[in-house]
């Protein structure tokens, strides 16, 4: 206002109630202005936060209560609850995984479809070819196509979203049991319409109710109701293996002691059941009259996504009491191990926990080759531009020279404008529309291709592999990370007792294994045990050609130290196959038993099969006559099992006893025992062991105790001996840690970084380089946590769990030593039994950490098994301190992990107990394809963090020598560790792994200096294991790595992102990846019905990306290049021929035949080659997997192969039109037909001819009969159509276009239209092959490396890697007899390990002069070694 008020003053006259009368007013204007803005403004955004955020996008945001949700126990609440955040009743049970509402599909779909930049640009040229008198070719040819495409393309992605809608109804309408007054539904059939078997989009409800009791109350029962009716406040009944609705708190349970078993399995992924406690204010609601007289209020936080903690709290009576997540269940949850259970719904539909960690507005997914394609529309569209423009001021100049001196073109002149837009709308086509509507068909054929491969199909479940969408099938081409959930995905979630440690020996648990059997990680084996095995030395043959002498034979360091396994043995671990397997088995054991009751070792065999059939909580169940039990976790399951098959049966348990039957094979009688159970200290993961206090038939009470070794060794009576000889093992195992890494270091490497599969030697000498030493097998266990850490570092240092130390010489030397003096009757094999070392305790725990070093690295999850007998009056002293702990209402929990605590010491070393957690078939051998394709994987779990690393080791994701990192927020300094991870990250060359939890995850999130630190790092990183994540983090990180590799340079971009999971818990980061993967396995089709694609067995994951997604990748990005370069080759001659036609935008070429020139003429040499090529056979990319990268590099389609093509097509165009010109319109006017038809005709022919020789014959390396048959189909149609135009249209020239008759008797007749014809073919023809030629003698020579001051590879002086070889030269090796051979061994899925196979092709007798035929010509030998 000083401006107006200095204004003011200087006027020269006025009164001053003026002047205060026009400021009054003024200022009113000025506020009714802002109000006006202010208003609009808030008018705005509401309208947009209703419409397009709340309708459309279906993002409401909701605020927070400022007191949690409050919910009664009533029967029959009258009127539905109110949502105090809404100010209406709270949202229904239904769950919805479609994008799309009949409201906001098409405003989704317009935005989605016209935001490619091809749709918009033809959509800008369309608009204004409508206008009449603008368009030389047409009103409608350009916009009528593209809304026919448009609509195609919308009525697909409705079709596929419509079936995630039938499925969401599907589950919407399971049935569920509350309290209630009607049956709606028991006893009572749909109605049925006779148009209903023809209706295609009926969905049919086939749920039937579950069983309840025949109960009532003040006129309620229990009924049942469809899942989307349940509403919260209602009372749900479970029955036993029913899924749970909606999230509620457990009211009732008829479990023991008010417990509730859980499977979370499609929460968190984990196995084992989890326990929920009815709250002890919630007493008496097992009947309705017991829940009609509770009148318990809850009170319960809002809606979250948080797994692993609740907030509420339940006033009963006045009483009130915290609930916590002990006492609710969730929606995803399914009842175990329990009869019944009562719930009470607090949250419903998409406010229950588990969708709340689902990603609920998932976009669709775009190819990438999209960006790159929608540059080159861009650049296109600009070069159009510019033509137009060239030729309109081509226009002016030839008006000013000629035009305007023409007496016949008098007022003939046209604007300037309009030539301009009459250009554009003539070379649109430069862009071809039809790339995108023969695009979708070559997809469709790609999908059909990917359905139909039999690799793909799992005959077991009879499932083929399936694509729900084609829109992204070639991103499978250019993934760099995988994502994937661990149970299910890599496992099968079956566990398997394996191996036995007692007494310092070790046996093999085999009972399980069929003796045909070979699948998962078992394999068949059958070699020798004879001495002179262990050292015998693989024959390798070399070929030297030079002198052309014998082959000899060199002895080369086996790969391990082979002593051969029993033809009996099975099985062999997956992580570690180099690993010999014990010579014994547990029925060997059972032997030894036998023969000797009465031995020092059978008393300790015997304690510890005891052990392992009393310390356990199984429920024994009798069905069909046979033994069955219910378990918490599928490890105890596998314990009890074993236990049953070694003559240890639990036949029953209650509350207060077990009773055991021991086949007791002395006298081939059975005794049954029984033991009291006095109390059970559970486990916990805080725990990390639990403990059962029993009595024994002679009255001794026993402490029998298992756990984590870290938990069971400090509690050892012997506990400084025993953490002395773990310090000695570690020791061993960083030792050999070290020498892996020095192993790794030596073996060559690609251009990746990763070890080459095959390379191609020019100096075939035998070097010692290539001999490097074999390191010993290692393992790894859980006491580092134990031992004080190094002192002498000068900072924090990431805790490393690595593998180590070589048992060989302890546990295994007893099988090579030389047999002892036995006793009569014992066989040979048991000769190490005979010494003392079963009673030597330092012995002992020497060999059982060696053993749990070993177990752990081959993958195997651990237990140690300890136990203690303490007297009555012990007992009684820790039985009053247990019972003032277990019915303590204040930290109760903690006072009795403190009475457990005390009790737990003092133990005796039992054993250890091996479980394998068993992997799908082909999974280790599936990841070390993926690994050599430069792919990183991560590993996105919900389980503990040792179970997790045990899988690692088991799927080889952890390599022997791998630098394993473990970040936990625990430990404090959370930036400190980061640091030194990129510190060591950054320094080191082997494989890199990191652990990290969900608890750390969620502090790096807190912290955007921690964030950037983290993916940073984590980009850099060979694996990643992730555990205790839930599925909010899973997506988080696919997110975050996603956008993380957005921003990265092109020359740092390391491919794409996938995530495969099989559960409801992995549907959030399937839909936040590039391309999501669903397998069809055990926790439910969810994700292979809402995935992109889904298939049976992670192990054909191998053959979707590296066979199907390069072939698709290859496909794709040729069908861009080709169309892209035919267009530009076949429209340059009409842009030429203007020229001569003063600009006036008369086309050379005929307008009907260019109408189909696209569809009838070209389209067959694109679509072919886009669905049924095949650069290389999937034997090759199976055995090379380092050709994927070709993908993930994008060296398919980038701007400089466009630019490439591009040139190619312009030299190639207007050759194409002067050599036209030159041999029939212009040096040679005798032909017999000199008018513009035939002219232009000739150029059209050679465009067709040559579009489809090169694309057919010259750029397709896969041809079929199909193709061939297209490609004759093609070349003889289009001179058909030449002769159906002959005779179609009348006499009267049409234009400036005389046609009828014109080519069966005119220029068709003429030699010299026909050898211009040829003379231009075989013109184009030798400039193609001139530039092939010089382009392989390049490659070849390797002058062709760009730029050439670049570093060279590791292999340049030694060979050429197998990703650096042209893509002609690996078609050539396919070619050779020999190579293909051991390619297609290479490929097969043997179960013989190829880890450290090397493919070796000898040159070395190739002249230098010949090096264009030395790959395959002269190729005299291939060698597969052992690294």
């Amino acid at each position: 206002m000083g401006g107006f008020d200095q204004g003011r003053e200087k006027r020269p006259s006025g009164s001053a109630n003026d002047g205060h009368g026009y400021l009054r007013m003024y200022n009113k204007t000025l506020v009714l202005r802002d109000r006006f803005v202010q208003g609009l403004i808030a008018a705005i955004s509401w309208l947009y936060q209703r419409t397009i955020v709340d309708l459309i996008l279906r993002r409401k945001h909701v605020e927070a209560s400022t007191d949690g949700r409050h919910i009664p126990l009533t029967l029959d609440h009258g009127t539905p609850l109110i949502d105090t955040r809404r100010g209406h009743s709270y949202i229904s049970n239904d769950v919805r995984t479609s994008r799309y509402t009949v409201w906001d599909f098409l405003p989704k779909q317009f935005i989605f479809q016209f935001s490619r930049v091809g749709n918009f640009y033809f959509l800008c040229v369309g608009i204004p070819q409508t206008i009449p008198g603008l368009s030389t070719t047409g009103s409608f040819t350009t916009i009528l196509p593209l809304m026919f495409f448009l609509l195609l393309t919308m009525i697909k992605e409705g079709f596929d979203d419509y079936r995630r809608y039938r499925l969401d109804k599907v589950e919407n309408a399971n049935l569920a049991t509350v309290l209630g007054k009607e049956d709606l539904h028991t006893g009572k059939a749909a109605k049925q319409y006779p148009w209903d078997k023809w209706n295609p989009f009926r969905t049919k409800k086939a749920a039937t109710p579950w069983p309840a009791p025949d109960e009532e109350f003040a006129g309620h029962r229990w009924v049942p109701t469809r899942w989307s009716d349940i509403k919260v406040g209602d009372v749900l009944r479970l029955c036993r293996d029913e899924p749970v609705p909606a999230d509620i708190i457990l009211l009732h349970s008829d479990g023991e002691n008010g417990l509730a078993y859980v499977e979370t399995m499609a929460l968190d992924g984990e196995t084992n059941l989890k326990s929920r406690q009815v709250c002890h204010a919630l007493e008496g609601c097992g009947t309705i009259a017991g829940l009609a007289a509770c009148g318990a209020e809850s009170v319960v936080e809002d809606p979250n996504p948080d797994l692993y903690s609740f907030n509420g709290r339940v006033t009963v009576q006045g009483k009130t009491l915290p609930l916590t997540l002990n006492e609710v269940i969730y929606r995803g949850c399914i009842l175990r191990n329990t009869p019944a259970a009562i719930g009470l719904v607090i949250n419903t539909g998409e406010e229950c926990k588990i969708r709340k960690n689902a990603n609920r507005h998932p976009k669709a997914k775009r190819p990438q080759l999209e960006r790159i394609n929608n540059k080159i529309v861009v650049t296109l569209a600009i070069y159009v531009v510019v033509l137009s423009v060239g030729v309109s001021m081509g226009y002016v100049e030839w008006e000013k020279d000629y035009e305007q001196y023409a007496w016949y073109l008098n007022h003939a002149k046209v604007p300037f404008y309009q030539i301009i837009i009459a250009f554009i709308i003539m070379f649109n086509n430069v862009v071809p529309l039809a790339l995108y509507i023969t695009l979708e068909i070559v997809k469709i054929g790609q999908l059909l291709m990917l359905n139909g491969d039999l690799g793909m199909y799992d005959e077991e479940s009879d499932t083929p592999a399936r694509c729900n969408t084609n829109t992204i099938l070639e991103n499978l081409g250019q993934i760099g990370y995988i994502f994937s959930d661990k149970t299910g995905t890599l496992t099968d979630n079956v566990m398997k007792f394996r191996k036995i440690s007692v007494a310092g020996t070790i046996w093999l648990h085999e009972m399980d294994l069929d003796a045909d059997d070979t699948g998962g990680s078992a394999s068949t084996e059958e070699t020798t045990s004879s001495a002179t095995s262990v050292l015998k030395p693989e024959p390798v043959t070399l070929v030297v050609p030079h002198d052309r002498r014998e082959p000899v034979e060199i002895p080369i360091s086996p790969s391990r130290p082979s002593m051969g396994r029993r033809s009996s043995s099975h099985w062999r671990s997956t992580g570690r196959p180099d690993h010999v397997q014990p010579e014994v088995n547990t029925s060997d054991l059972l032997e030894y038993i036998r023969l000797r009751p009465h031995a020092s070792f059978t008393k300790k065999a015997k304690e510890y099969l005891m052990a392992l059939a009393l310390c356990h909580t199984c429920l024994p169940e009798e069905r069909d006559g046979k033994i069955d039990y219910q378990a918490s976790s599928p490890d105890e399951l596998a314990l009890v099992k074993a236990a049953r098959e070694l003559g240890y049966v639990v036949i029953q348990r209650t509350t207060q006893s077990i009773t055991l039957a021991i086949n007791n094979e002395e006298n081939g009688e059975g005794e049954r025992l029984t033991f009291q159970i006095l109390d059970i200290i559970e486990f916990s993961s805080a725990r990390k062991r639990m403990s059962i206090v029993v009595r024994y038939p002679d009255g001794r009470i026993a402490v029998i105790c298992k756990g984590a070794d870290s938990a069971i060794l400090p509690r050892l009576k012997m506990a400084s001996l025993a953490l002395q000889k773990a310090s000695e093992v570690r020791k061993s195992a960083d030792l050999e840690h070290e020498m892996h890494r020095r192993s790794e270091h030596q073996v060559p490497r690609n251009s990746f970084g990763g070890r080459h599969s095959l390379a191609i030697r020019r100096n075939p000498g035998v070097s010692m380089d290539h001999q490097r030493p074999q390191p010993n097998r290692s393992k790894s266990f859980e006491v580092k946590g134990l031992l004080r850490p190094s002192g002498d570092r000068p900072r924090i240092s990431i805790t490393t769990r690595t593998v180590s130390h070589d048992g060989r010489g302890s546990h295994h030397g007893q099988f090579l030593t030389a047999p002892t003096p036995t006793m009569l009757g014992i066989p040979n094999r048991f000769d190490f039994l005979q010494d003392s070392a079963p009673l030597d305790e330092s012995e002992v725990f020497t060999k059982c950490f060696q053993h749990l070093e070993e177990f752990a690295t081959e993958g195997l999850r651990t237990l140690l098994y300890a136990q203690r007998f303490i007297t009555e009056a012990e007992y009684r002293v820790w039985k009053k301190q247990w019972d003032e702990a277990s019915t303590s209402l204040v930290d109760r929990q903690e006072r009795i992990e403190e009475a457990g605590d005390v009790i737990e010491q003092g133990f005796d070393l039992v054993g250890a107990t091996a479980i394998e957690d068993k992997l799908q078939k082909g999974v280790p051998e599936t990841i070390d394809r993926l690994r050599r394709a430069n792919i990183k994987i991560w590993m996105l779990t919900g389980d503990k963090r040792e179970t997790a690393i045990n899988i690692a080791h088991s799927a080889r994701l952890c390599r022997p020598g791998s630098d394993v990192y473990i970040l936990d927020v625990a430990k404090g300094g959370l930036g400190q560790q980061l640091a030194a991870l990129g510190e060591d990250i950054q320094t080191s060359t082997g494989h890199s792994v990191v652990v990290i939890d969900g608890a750390t995850l969620a502090a790096i999130e807190g912290s955007t200096e921690f964030s950037e630190a983290f993916y940073a790092v984590m980009i850099l990183v060979d694996s990643v294991i992730c555990c205790r994540a839930s599925p909010a983090q899973k997506a988080l990180l696919v997110k975050t790595v996603r956008s993380r590799l957005r921003t990265l340079k092109s020359k740092q971009k390391r491919g794409l992102t996938l995530a495969i999971g099989d559960g409801a818990n992995d549907l959030a980061m399937i839909s936040a990846s590039h391309v999501g993967v669903g397998i069809s396995g055990k926790e439910g089709l969810q994700a292979a019905r809402v995935a992109d694609f889904s298939i049976a067995q992670f192990r054909f994951l191998q053959r979707l990306l590296l066979v199907h997604g390069r072939w698709n990748y290859v496909r794709t990005a040729k069908f861009i290049l080709c169309t892209f370069w035919k267009e530009m080759f076949f429209y340059l001659p009409t842009a030429q021929y203007q020229r001569y036609t003063g600009y006036t935008g008369t086309s050379l070429y005929e307008a009907t035949s260019l109408t189909v020139f696209n569809t009838l003429f070209t389209s067959l040499a694109t679509i072919c080659m886009g669905i049924w090529e095949q650069d290389l056979q999937a034997e090759t990319l199976l055995a090379v997997p380092e050709l994927y990268i070709y993908g993930q590099r994008n060296k398919g389609l980038n701007l400089a192969n466009y630019t490439r093509w591009m040139f190619h097509a312009a030299c190639q165009g207007v050759a194409c039109w002067y050599a036209v010109w030159a041999g029939y319109g212009w040096i040679v006017p005798s032909g017999r037909d000199n008018t513009l038809y035939a002219l232009g005709n000739l150029a059209f022919t050679v465009g067709v001819l040559w579009i489809n020789w090169k694309l057919f014959i010259f750029e397709t390396h896969y041809k079929t009969s199909i193709v061939m048959g297209c490609f004759f189909v093609t070349t003889i149609g289009w001179f058909a159509w030449n002769g159906f135009l002959d005779g179609v249209y009348a006499a009267k020239p049409s234009g400036p276009y005389a046609i009828r008759g014109t080519f069966t008797n005119t220029f068709g007749r003429d030699p010299t239209w026909w050898g211009t014809l040829f003379i231009v073919l075989g013109f184009l023809g030798l400039m193609d092959l001139v530039v092939k030629v010089a382009k392989r003698n390049l490659r070849v020579s390797g002058l062709l490396r760009w730029p050439p001051w670049g570093e060279k590879s590791q292999e340049d002086d030694d060979g050429i890697v197998a990703d650096e070889l042209d893509l002609e030269i690996w078609q050539e090796l396919e070619q050779d007899p020999v190579v293909w051979e051991q390619l297609k061994r290479m490929a097969r899925d043997e179960e013989e390990d190829y880890e450290d196979e090397e493919i070796v092709l000898d040159v070395s007798a190739v002249p230098s002069t010949s090096k264009t035929s030395a790959f395959v010509g002269k190729i005299r030998g291939m060698i597969p070694r052992r690294q």
